[in-house]
């Protein structure tokens, strides 16, 4: 399948990449750090998408332990694991961080770095949801499926704005800083606690808060987890209507309407709409399967978020279509018909031809496969289709800078 089509592709030379960066952590602490420290350990022959793939490794590895000590999502790791988790997701975000100072310092600045890039953050999402929701013993539960959700829409709303301003734009408090912190506290926290069964008694209690003080025994007894869930509501709303604002004031300012990019949430929430009625229908793929379910949803966010991208750079309309949701309508639809027989009437419904037992997990899998396929075969389509366009390779430098060489080929 042709992704990009060739009259298209002049717009790639028109791209200049904007971005705005409001917090404070960022400015007086992590950029001096990148600037002056980091971005030093880097040689100059390294491509700054070998950078960001480097950095997305650690994730893998640590998806990696996830599978080995916590595959339930509910079990205490060694302490030494959630350190590396910590480790991993510092390193990370500090490698992402790096790869546009890398760009810029070996004149490799291009469109290929912002898709390369945000692809690969799109896939750290979901991984990074599953290894927050082990730290947490969530389990397979509803509260890894909400974990996913807001940390899927955060990204999503985010390349959504920036399609729509042209410059992405981070808060004073924002989920690619002041989150990806947060979540490496909360990783070396739970292995020096001991566990991530520490974060299960109420947080209120272990910092001694009296109940005298008439707090509600619902409230009183929110544990660690549940608090993080309510801290991470605010920020994801926070950030969501700050988005929404960018993208109002933006489109405004061109004479656009704003009620067409608001359409732009409709593919999301859209989607989710089929994510939880099929996992309430399906209980055993939530409570059993989870974890492939979660990279599933993680690659349709993530082809959703790149054809965005892929829009943005060679201005096309806005992308409202995700192939990968037929399936998961399908499984919706067959696993509905059992339901309306049983509660509407017989002739209402339809009798369900995966069942809930080996042939629903098998279908399940066929999704991610099916996922798997459509996203790679994306990926490699875009890449390849721009680094020939633009005469670049993707992992290594085809074309070093040569100080000087540009001014002799202008004489």
């Amino acid at each position: 399948m042709v992704y990009v089509r060739q009259e298209r592709l002049p717009n790639l030379k028109q791209y200049k990449y904007s971005a705005v960066d409001r917090s404070l952590t960022s400015k007086y602490i992590l950029k001096p750090f990148y600037t002056n420290v980091v971005i030093k350990c880097f040689p100059m022959w390294m491509a700054p998408n070998l950078i960001t793939l480097l950095g997305f490794m650690f994730i893998i590895l640590n998806f990696f332990t996830l599978l080995w000590y916590n595959p339930s999502l509910d079990q205490d790791c060694p302490p030494w694991v959630y350190y590396t988790w910590a480790l991993g997701l510092f390193l990370y975000q500090t490698f992402d961080a790096v790869d546009g100072s890398q760009a810029r310092r070996t004149h490799q600045s291009g469109p290929l770095g912002e898709l390369f890039d945000h692809g690969v953050d799109a896939l750290n999402t979901s991984l990074g949801a599953l290894l927050f929701a082990g730290s947490q013993n969530m389990g397979q539960t509803w509260y890894t499926v909400a974990t996913l959700f807001a940390s899927l829409l955060t990204f999503y709303v985010q390349t959504w704005d920036e399609y729509h301003t042209k410059t992405l734009t981070l808060g004073i408090v924002n989920g690619p800083v002041e989150g990806v912190l947060i979540l490496v506290s909360v990783h070396a926290l739970t292995g020096f606690m001991g566990g991530a069964s520490f974060w299960k008694q109420s947080m209120l209690a272990t910092f001694g808060v009296p109940k005298s003080l008439g707090i509600p025994d619902l409230i009183y007894n929110f544990n660690f987890t549940q608090w993080y869930m309510v801290q991470g509501t605010v920020m994801l709303i926070v950030n969501t209507v700050e988005s929404a604002r960018n993208v109002i004031k933006a489109r405004r300012a061109r004479g656009d309407r704003s009620r067409g990019a608001l359409k732009g949430l409709i593919p999301f929430f859209g989607t989710w709409v089929l994510v939880v009625a099929y996992l309430y229908l399906q209980p055993v793929i939530r409570t059993q399967h989870l974890v492939p379910f979660v990279i599933f949803c993680g690659l349709v966010n993530a082809y959703s978020v790149g054809q965005m991208i892929t829009a943005h750079l060679v201005k096309l309309r806005f992308p409202y279509w995700n192939v990968l949701v037929i399936p998961l309508g399908l499984g919706v639809i067959d696993s509905i018909g059992p339901i309306l027989q049983q509660h509407v009437g017989w002739a209402s419904g339809w009798p369900s031809a995966l069942g809930d037992g080996v042939y629903q997990v098998a279908f399940m899998f066929s999704m991610l496969g099916m996922a798997i396929g459509v996203y790679g075969s994306f990926v490699v389509d875009v890449i390849v289709t721009i680094c020939d366009y633009l005469d670049i390779w993707c992992l290594t430098i085809k074309h070093p800078y040569v100080e000087g060489e540009e001014e002799k080929k202008a004489k």
